[in-house]
């Protein structure tokens, strides 16, 4: 590859998040960097878009010189919108999502900010990945997991991701001796429990917090919830056309006008 590689980098957790630290620092060997990422935490948004309110980013001062960065007001998916739109002067050939702190595998992959900026990225034509790690916490080790990013990452970019597909990269939360390998994976049909701790405030207010337990009911050996529970990093191609498509044949079967 004689020209290097423009890649956008964006999160969910925040443009000062350790995650993305370390991811950028993994993309500066590869390619042209541009970062556009939330000003602050914006986990758990899924693929809403600012309609509401204004929206505006500001360049962050890159003491080294080596890649530009913005910071934006919206979420994960304004992020990319805007960087496409109003920041680039041409299409990234590859858009990296996270690092993510915790997991966006299974149904988390709906909730995901992470996710659902790859995923824009993907519907604007554009090669996209989403890396997390399955650790919550801000100390979490991202140097274990650091020569995977860049080789699944260099990977896309020479045998290029199927087209209107993004990839949903998993990491287990071990150390970088003790991972097992990589897998590609489908989604595991798994699901959520929700629980709601009710309190009442000082002014006799009630208030909730969402609480639940994760739920795997799925015992196949091709899922990305059995590749991380084994020490393997799972890599699932997600598809952004959310048509049943198994349905259609069912569903012109009824008879709607005879009702």
């Amino acid at each position: 590859m004689d020209k290097k590689p423009l890649i956008l980098v964006t999160n969910d957790d925040g443009i000062t998040a350790p995650g993305i630290r370390k991811l950028i620092e993994v993309m500066n060997e590869i390619g042209e960097v541009v970062v556009v990422a939330p000003d602050s935490p914006q986990s758990a948004m899924g693929h809403a878009i600012t309609i509401n309110s204004t929206l505006h980013f500001t360049k962050i001062n890159v003491p080294e010189k080596t890649h530009l960065e913005y910071s934006c007001s919206g979420t994960p998916a304004d992020c990319v919108k805007l960087a496409v739109n109003e920041i680039l002067d041409r299409k990234p050939d590859l858009c990296v999502s996270g690092i993510n702190h915790g997991s966006n595998s299974s149904i988390n992959v709906i909730y995901s900010g992470t996710m659902s900026a790859a995923v824009e990225a993907g519907i604007e034509g554009i090669q996209a990945i989403g890396f997390s790690l399955l650790d919550y916490r801000w100390s979490a080790d991202f140097d274990a997991i650091r020569d995977y990013v860049k080789k699944i990452t260099l990977s896309a970019l020479e045998n290029k991701i199927p087209a209107n597909v993004v990839l949903n990269v998993n990491f287990p939360k071990l150390k970088e001796k003790e991972i097992s390998g990589i897998k590609i994976c489908r989604q595991a049909k798994a699901y959520w429990v929700e629980e709601f701790d009710k309190r009442t405030n000082p002014m006799g207010l009630d208030y909730y917090w969402l609480t639940g337990k994760f739920i795997n009911e799925d015992k196949g050996e091709d899922t990305d919830e059995w590749a991380l529970t084994n020490g393997y990093i799972s890599v699932v191609p997600v598809e952004f056309d959310l048509t049943a498509h198994h349905a259609i044949q069912h569903l012109n079967t009824w008879d709607f006008e005879n009702k």
